[in-house]
């Protein structure tokens, strides 16, 4: 190697290895110096040093510590920065990727209303499974609850946009040290909980509900995500929204809470079912309900001294509001459809789904009328219906029940309807038994109708020619031509097997205060149609046609129900009532009678209103509207029916103030058991009919009641319930009779057959109307006869007098009295009142016992 080292670009040689203990050569191969000992020489390095001198700063402990934090610091904020760039992008794609769904049907749905009429007081309610809805518009949500909703769910809610992040961060350390699921979110975000997604507790959810809520937020205004948040939160009880809430709660309407009530509802929202004021107890001072209704308010004063409060209150109010919660009205029990409020729903929801438009489409499906905030005014009266129900709880036997799960055989079922005579609106009902036990709607499914339908027999014999004074055979046993059938009257004996006999001859009046069979019937087969002018008059009238008859119903006819059964216009026997009629229907009929002869169409909805306020549905009366019979022939019909309450088997419905007009019925089933019992009559007003019917209707009540005619238990029950609806009303009183006398179609019947003599009036300073209508006296002033004749007319010149043969009497002869349970003395043998629904029992005769 030459001297001073190797040249430029040559490479030194090898030094050799290295001897132990030799010091390592340098980059030019030489080896320093050792140091001597003691010298000046740097000292040996360390060779158990891994990090050299650079680790000697950490030998000091305060120094490790803070240099530790620094670059553990830097880590964490690179890290954090990260995290934070690939968040934001998170974001960014999930706020696009992520769109607002469709609202949740169930929240969308909204109960219907159904009102009495006047469209004020609630009946009850349609809605979809057991969600009670109630929404209200921004306009219409009351100012203070919106202030107590933000007090109570979200303060900063005017601020933020949707979500809160400080809420977000606090939930998620939550969830991460407690394991849980869920927490805190603003309004927005409960309101698209509710609306929008489902109320799983997942971070999936939470994710996509603040993305929808940012989302909401710039597309609503602040009032609407408040209002619709206030119409879809759960307030507990089953009630959706603010408005069912304060209804639920308040027993009123959300725009008439308080500012106590309005607190204690909101309040109520952080836990439904535990806070509900019932189940805290009666002194609930002490419950956390009182706490958060607390805070509640306090969050009101915030408000206000924020400035953001929307309704106006001041310090003192909310400081005297926070000494006692508001007071709870004791909770009704789910009475939705219990007692008749569910028979009276089922009948609005059947006209509801029954009306077409003018293409004879549907108006509403079941859909419409259950979840889209319909209000439904119905004719219905509050007063009429607890009329109805009180009166039927007043009479009927106390050991009789409706509902006997062991023995169905002995319930006793009972059914009433009342009529506006002028309109056909039906007022009130009672349907039987409540409504939770047993669906059957006794007013709408009825009973055999017995004697009820002999008003339509005079009426069609009025129409073909025949007049009030006409006689027809009062005798017990009428062959019927054609047949090996007869005919019985009441009063069936051993001795006596076809019944009272009450004259060969006489009037259709007389025969209708007694309701004589065998003159019915007769009556009918004298019609130049037969039977069939008796269905077409009762059908005409009200009473809907059996449904193989249909074809034969009037226009625009609607009745309740849609059919009759066994409504046969070629049975004979028709005028006796053997086919099944409502209660309902045939209180519409007999106010066609009191109408003058003009039916209408009895209904119950009057007005539907949709969910934005628009009247989809009214009802017009001049639809209804139809003549079924002369307005000569209803008044002279009339005027026979009036007898029945004042001489005949309906005395005991003259109780009542206004003068009535009536006729008790009784039907024989297969059997020749009494099956039913009714009384069916009207004033100028109202119209009524009741019946009484056993087990699944036809059974007998003979021997189990012990009064089973139409004058006893129906007929109390009808004066109980008309007397209540119509003696505070001014009197009105019915058309003089017409006295129609056309040309009978049938020889045989002239008045002048009839052996009752004609009362002869009396001159009298004091004579009533009724008995000046009646022949019974003259006023003094006015010393002219009267032109009516009376029950029992002998001649066809009404006030003349004629002396009978004695042996044409028509009056059976009565060997004994006896006082009923209702206090009337009568014959020991019951009158007719007509008896049986034309029952042809194995001895070949027709008719059965009556009262």
């Amino acid at each position: 190697m030459p001297p001073g080292g190797p040249r430029p670009g040559q490479r030194p040689p090898y030094p050799g290895p290295r001897r132990p203990g030799e010091p390592p050569v340098d980059r030019l191969g030489q080896r320093p110096a050792g140091r001597e000992p003691g010298g000046s020489g740097r000292p040996p390095r360390d060779p158990k040093a891994a990090f050299g001198a650079a680790m000697d700063r950490f030998n000091d402990p305060e120094t490790d510590k803070k240099a530790l934090a620094i670059r553990i610091g830097k880590i964490v904020a690179i890290c954090g920065l990260v995290l934070a760039l690939i968040g934001s992008a998170a974001v960014i794609i999930s706020y696009h990727m992520i769109s607002i769904p469709s609202a949740n049907a169930a929240f969308q749905a909204e109960s219907s209303f159904v009102y009495y009429a006047g469209g004020k007081k609630e009946l009850g309610r349609f809605q979809a499974g057991d969600q009670n809805r109630d929404a209200l518009s921004p306009d219409e949500m009351p100012a203070l609850v919106k202030d107590a909703a933000v007090a109570a769910e979200d303060r900063s809610f005017y601020e933020n946009n949707g979500i809160d992040l400080k809420g977000i961060a606090r939930t998620l350390f939550s969830n991460a040290t407690t394991g849980s699921q869920g927490g805190a979110s603003t309004i927005t975000q409960q309101y698209v909980k509710n609306l929008y997604l489902t109320q799983e507790r997942t971070y999936s959810r939470k994710v996509k509900e603040a993305v929808i809520s940012l989302k909401i937020s710039r597309q609503k205004s602040k009032d609407e995500i408040l209002t619709g948040y206030l119409n879809t939160v759960y307030f507990g009880r089953g009630a959706y929204g603010v408005q069912a809430a304060a209804k639920t709660y308040f027993r009123k309407s959300a725009q008439d809470l308080d500012i106590k009530e309005a607190a204690a509802l909101t309040a109520i929202l952080n836990n439904p079912n535990g806070f509900d004021p019932e189940k805290a107890g009666k002194d609930s001072g002490g419950t956390e309900l009182l706490g958060r209704y607390q805070y509640v308010l306090n969050g009101m004063a915030e408000l206000k001294s924020e400035g953001k409060a929307l309704s106006d209150y001041d310090e003192a109010t909310l400081e005297k509001a926070k000494a006692a919660l508001p007071k709870f009205p004791k909770p009704k029990a789910d009475s939705r459809l219990g007692g008749q409020k569910g028979h009276a729903l089922t009948l609005v929801k059947n006209e509801l789904k029954s009306l077409k438009d003018e293409n004879g489409n549907p108006l509403f499906t079941e859909e419409e009328i259950d979840s889209k905030g319909l209000k439904v005014t119905t004719t219905l009266s509050a007063k009429a219906m607890k009329a109805a129900e009180q009166a039927v709880k007043d009479v009927r036997p106390k050991d009789k029940k409706a509902v006997n799960e062991k023995h169905p055989e002995n319930e006793l079922h009972v059914g009433a309807a009342t009529v506006d005579v002028k309109t056909g609106a039906l007022k009130g009902f009672y349907g039987g038994q409540d409504y939770l036990d047993s669906q059957i709607n006794w007013a709408a499914s009825g009973g055999m109708a017995g004697s009820t339908m002999k008003p339509f027999t005079l009426a069609a014999a009025l129409e073909a020619g025949y007049s009030l004074k006409d006689t027809w055979t009062g005798e017990g046993g009428l062959e019927i031509p054609g047949t090996d059938r007869v005919v019985r009257n009441s009063g069936q004996t051993d001795a006596d097997p076809t019944g009272h006999g009450y004259g060969e001859h006489i009037t259709g009046i007389k025969a209708m205060e007694e309701s004589v069979n065998t003159s019915f019937v007769q009556m009918s087969t004298a019609l130049p149609n037969g039977s069939q002018d008796v269905y077409d008059m009762a059908v005409k009238a009200g009473l809907p046609p059996d449904e193989q008859h249909a074809e034969n119903a009037p226009a625009d006819y609607r009745s309740i129900p849609a059919y009759s059964i066994d409504f046969d216009p070629k049975n004979y026997l028709l005028t006796l009532g053997r086919q099944a009629i409502s209660p309902i229907n045939m209180a519409n009929a007999y106010a066609t009678i009191a109408n003058g002869g003009v039916r209408n169409t009895v209904h119950l909805v009057s007005k539907v209103v949709d969910a934005e306020g628009d009247v989809v549905y009214e009802w017009n009366q001049r639809d209804g509207e139809e003549r079924a019979m002369s307005e000569d022939a209803a008044d002279d019909t009339s005027y026979a029916l009036q007898q029945v309450v004042e001489n005949g088997t309906g005395k005991t419905a003259g109780v009542i103030k206004q003068p009535a007009a009536g006729k008790t019925g009784t039907a024989t089933n297969a059997d020749d058991d009494v099956s039913s019992a009714w009384f069916a009559g009207y004033t100028p007003q109202l119209s009524t009919a009741v019946m009484y019917v056993r087990g699944k209707g036809s059974g007998k009540l003979d021997g189990w009641l012990d009064s089973y005619f139409g004058a006893g238990y129906p007929a109390e029950t009808w004066a109980k319930i008309m007397g209540t609806l119509t003696d505070d009303l001014e009197i009105e009183e019915f058309p003089e009779p017409a006295w129609m006398d056309g040309v009978a179609p049938q020889d045989g019947h002239e008045p002048s057959l009839t052996a009752t003599p004609e009362p002869t009036p009396t001159p009298s300073e004091d004579c009533s109307k009724k008995d000046e209508r009646k022949g019974l006296c003259i006023p003094i002033e006015e010393p002219e006869e009267s032109q009516s004749p009376t029950d029992g007319a002998t001649d066809g010149v009404p006030g003349e007098e004629t002396t009978p043969d004695e042996s044409e009497s028509t009056e059976p002869e009565v060997t004994e009295t006896a006082c009923d349970w209702f206090g009337d003395c009568e014959s020991s043998s019951p009158p007719a009142d007509g008896n049986n629904g034309g029952g042809n029992n194995d001895t070949g005769t027709a008719g059965g016992t009556t009262q």
